[in-house]
């Protein structure tokens, strides 16, 4: 693609993500976090991927911003055609742009399902620890759940469940 073919694709990838063209000439110190990742997604998008991983794209973002962003993505997705790989620590970020999760610990996948049966009914342990401390608007003002224990060190062999010794079923049983 010639200079004044990929300045139009930008343009319209820009434009597609919120973003005037305007800032293509700015220093990425002259603009937001949000702004710029706008401008990361539409980067992700100028080859026509037929699947866009996006790893961790809200966080150090604000609230609101956070909403835009995957509001964003959610447009996107139905506008190209892309699949979306959205990878985060945020269950509540995933559900609106998810037909499927997978909830990973230490590395290892320990549940996944269609979204609106795994957030609806968890079925491992930490699926459960994780909605749990996650504020809700709809829920009653008060102190957030904590997740128990500590991570395992990954530096050792893990047998069994990692999530075992910070379960209270496991620890129970």
């Amino acid at each position: 693609m010639n200079r004044a073919d990929a300045t139009a694709r930008a343009t319209e990838l820009l434009r597609a993500v919120g973003v005037d063209n305007a800032i293509l000439d700015k220093y990425p110190g002259q603009v937001s976090g949000g702004m710029l990742q706008r401008v990361m997604i539409a980067g992700a998008l100028m080859g026509d991927p037929s699947l866009l991983l996006a790893d961790e794209p809200t966080t150090a973002l604000d609230v609101t911003t956070q909403a835009e962003v995957v509001a964003l993505l959610a447009r996107l997705q139905q506008r190209f055609g892309t699949g979306l790989l959205f990878v985060t620590h945020g269950l509540d970020l995933a559900a609106p742009l998810s037909d499927r999760v997978y909830v990973m610990y230490a590395g290892r996948i320990v549940e996944s399902g269609p979204a609106h049966g795994l957030f609806a009914h968890p079925r491992h342990p930490y699926t459960a620890a994780l909605l749990a401390s996650t504020p809700r608007l709809d829920a009653p003002a008060g102190r957030l759940a904590a997740i128990d224990g500590l991570p395992p060190d990954l530096r050792t062999t893990l047998t069994g469940c990692p999530f075992a010794p910070r379960s209270r079923l496991a620890t129970e049983a």
